[in-house]
């Protein structure tokens, strides 16, 4: 194993500041615009990280223009830390948060798009303020090592390294946009925009002020979850036309963004004939048909829904909020319509076990995976027939193609280590305070990056009763979960240090 190059780690790092500093240029000039009196300190916050960021680039220009696969890891772990640490220099300055274990958890979990918040009042912040939480969501969702090798080349940096590192997936190979990682990278950011943009137009003209469709927006396409209202996206209800449409572009979100570019270039048929996505949009009309009749024989929504009553026929509004939380929960976006858990035992049982489902990959969305899901089940089948028949070779296949073994056991290792730190999650939390289902439910968010929890955790409440060390913890789950555990985890392994 080669040794690290730390000149270049920095010197990527400090491309990554340069990139969290403009963002916070942006937010300054939203606060400018809406004139919340913050603007000197969001600037100066600007100002503060790009000038860290500028003066690593320019130390450590000098260096080995090679990144090799430990390098890749250690840049995304440290590279995320290092985005959270600086993001949080905005709530910190401006006085919306003060406590430190208050700023990291909720930098960590609006760069890792979980959605979770310590906040209790979101509409009295800053407006420059409430667009950079969704800002991190919007950096973090799409991954902001993938914005930096798009440009890596320019630099004679290679990037597939970091990609492979910030978004491991399966091992699978499938369709490529492109031969060459960084055209594959803008060409995703290029969706990624101008889904932000789409979105942002339609809840516009459907009743939402620019301001609260582009925070929700950008919120949305990163499968985060944060929003511009307390209530969050039940503030709305009234509305269900801006509901519909944060359901269409949730849907997208936890697609793989790939088929949604071949979509676009007209390749439909490569949509449908892709198994992933049949049973993603399976798995979302089987499990809202479901909550659908539940909801509409057993619940009264004008009862349980605390945020507003409901206006419209019985029937629509139990489809309209089974259909979104579904999706938000499947897609680990962390949106909320209603307090969920309150609806019935068997609505808040079935909702934790899809923070488990995850959406496709090569989404933004959290979780496990479906791919992931599929793989597992297919395995498990065909060690019946293998049970059946010793000596035949039955290979398990993906979209017609045979997967190999490896993959397989990287994705048994990937679920088990995901079931044992959700247990070992939920054990700390235990430990540290919580009762048994607030501390399944937050475990199983913080991990699946899904927002809302279970219990004391749940979509009326949030996560600043949290005692100070579980904040910390559930920011440590949130980046594991975020990376897809091996990114983080291999970093705790002695053999990742040694130099050979």
């Amino acid at each position: 194993m080669t040794k690290l190059n730390k000149k270049l780690i920095l010197y990527i790092i400090g491309l990554l500041l340069v990139f969290n500093g403009g963002a916070m240029f942006v937010s300054s000039i939203v606060s400018l615009i809406y004139s919340d009196g913050f603007f000197k300190e969001i600037i100066q916050s600007a100002i503060i990280v790009v000038v860290l960021g500028w003066t690593l680039m320019i130390f450590f220009k000098k260096n080995i223009r090679q990144i090799n696969k430990r390098d890749g890891y250690l840049i995304v772990t440290i590279g995320w830390l290092t985005m959270v640490f600086s993001g949080m220099i905005p709530y910190y300055l401006t006085g919306s948060i003060t406590n430190f274990h208050n700023l990291f958890f909720e930098s960590m979990s609006g760069y890792t798009t979980t959605g979770s918040t310590i906040l209790n009042d979101i509409e009295s912040l800053p407006k420059g303020i409430i667009f950079w939480r969704s800002m991190t969501h919007w950096l973090g969702g799409m991954g902001i090592i993938v914005l930096a090798i798009a440009i890596l080349p320019l630099l004679g940096i290679g990037g597939m390294q970091l990609f492979s590192a910030e978004a491991p997936g399966t091992g699978i190979s499938g369709d490529k946009i492109h031969p060459r990682i960084s055209d594959t990278a803008k060409r995703l950011w290029m969706i990624y925009v101008g889904l932000t943009i789409a979105e942002t137009v339609l809840l516009n003209f459907a009743g939402m002020t620019f301001f609260d469709a582009i925070n929700n927006s950008m919120s949305n396409i990163a499968s985060g979850g944060f929003s511009s209202k307390n209530q969050s996206i039940a503030y709305w209800n009234n509305m269900p036309i801006v509901q519909y449409i944060i359901i269409i572009f949730m849907f997208l979100a936890g697609t793989n963004f790939i088929l949604i570019y071949f979509g676009l270039t007209g390749k439909i048929k490569k949509m449908f004939y892709n198994t992933e996505f049949l049973w993603y949009f399976s798995f979302v009309i089987v499990f809202t048909c479901i909550i659908t009749l539940v909801l509409f024989f057993s619940v009264d929504l004008n009862e349980t829904n605390v945020f507003h009553p409901q206006v419209y026929g019985k029937f629509e509004s139990s489809f309209r909020h089974a259909l979104f939380q579904v999706v938000a929960i499947i897609t680990t976006t962390g949106f909320v319509t209603g307090d969920f858990i309150s609806w019935t035992p068997f609505i808040t049982m079935f909702f934790f076990g899809i923070m488990f489902l995850g959406g496709s990959s090569g989404s933004t969305s959290g979780g496990v995976k479906i791919l992931r899901h599929l793989i597992l089940i297919k395995n498990g089948i065909l060690e019946f027939k293998r049970s059946l028949h010793p000596n035949a070779i039955i290979p398990l296949r993906h979209n017609h193609s045979v997967v190999e073994k490896p993959i397989v056991i990287h994705v048994l290792a990937f679920f088990i280590l995901y079931l044992i730190l959700f247990i070992i999650g939920a054990g700390v939390l235990s430990l540290l305070g919580l009762d048994f289902i607030s501390a399944i439910g937050g475990a199983a968010s913080s991990i699946g990056n899904v927002g809302p929890a279970l219990g004391t955790l749940g979509p009326i409440s949030n996560f600043d009763s949290l005692p100070i060390l579980a904040k910390y913890w559930c920011s440590f789950l949130m980046l594991v979960g975020r990376l897809e555990l091996f990114t983080v985890l291999i970093l705790f392994t002695p053999f990742f240090w040694r130099d050979h």
